[in-house]
Order: C-alpha cells, then sequence, then structure tokens
C-alpha cells in the first residue's frame, strides 16, 4: 500500500510541476523600475540574501513573484536535493522547510526567515520603497 501512495504522489508532482512552473513564467509580474544608481544600491543589498527553495513549491513561487515584481537579484538555492544546500539549511536555519531566506548582516551574522508571508513582508518593507 505504501509504494501505490508513494507512486501516486510522484507521479502527481511530475504532471503538476511543470503546469506550475508554467504558471508561473506566465504571471510574472513586471518588476519596478528604479534610476540605475537605485538599482545598483539594491543589488549590493541583496548580495546579503539567500533564498532557499524548492523549483515547484507554490509557497516558493510567490516568494520568487515577489522577488521579480521588485525587481531583486537574490541568489537562489533548491534545497529539494539532497546535498551540501540541504544539509545548510537544516544545520544553521534548524528545519528543511522552503521557501527561507538567509539575511547576513554586515558582521557575517545570519538570520533564517521561515514561511512566505513573513519572507514577502520583509522584502517589500525593506525595497519598496529603495
Amino acid at each position: 500500500m505504501k509504494f501505490f501512495i508513494r507512486f501516486f504522489f510522484k507521479t502527481l508532482r511530475l504532471i503538476l510541476g511543470p503546469v506550475l512552473l508554467l504558471k508561473e513564467t506566465l504571471t510574472r509580474p513586471k518588476g519596478l523600475e528604479r534610476p540605475q544608481a537605485a538599482q545598483e544600491k539594491v543589488d549590493q543589498q541583496c548580495q546579503a540574501l539567500v533564498l532557499y527553495q524548492y523549483k515547484t513549491c507554490p509557497f516558493c513561487i510567490k516568494v520568487r513573484q515577489e522577488i521579480s515584481r521588485l525587481s531583486l537579484n537574490i541568489k537562489r538555492i533548491d534545497a529539494q536535493p539532497e546535498g551540501p544546500d540541504r544539509q545548510d539549511l537544516l544545520q544553521h536555519g534548524g528545519q528543511t522547510k522552503v521557501p527561507c531566506l538567509r539575511i547576513t548582516d554586515d558582521s557575517g551574522n545570519s538570520q533564517w526567515l521561515y514561511d512566505s508571508d513573513k519572507i514577502v513582508a520583509y522584502l517589500g518593507g525593506r525595497f519598496a520603497n529603495a
């Protein structure tokens, strides 16, 4: 029985994954247009941010849409496959839940922000008027 349940969900992901990615591409918002100097300043600030995500996670898609809307160049890491990125998320963030935004301050300390609504609110508050 367990085999059939796993098979069902793997098949469902194989079918729905491309549909979700296509929808994300078709509904991607137009980004904010900033003066060149302002965009360079935002890009500099974004170097301290890393988004841990799964490609077809609906909550990750929500965050990526906000990133596009705000014209942010945030590094994205796919933490779905087993490997060093997933281990980094687990060791330092405390859990493998995505989306997760790693925010590194000037002194090198990192804060790990989980939950798509909190991430969207953080990005909007920090960059909407930048």
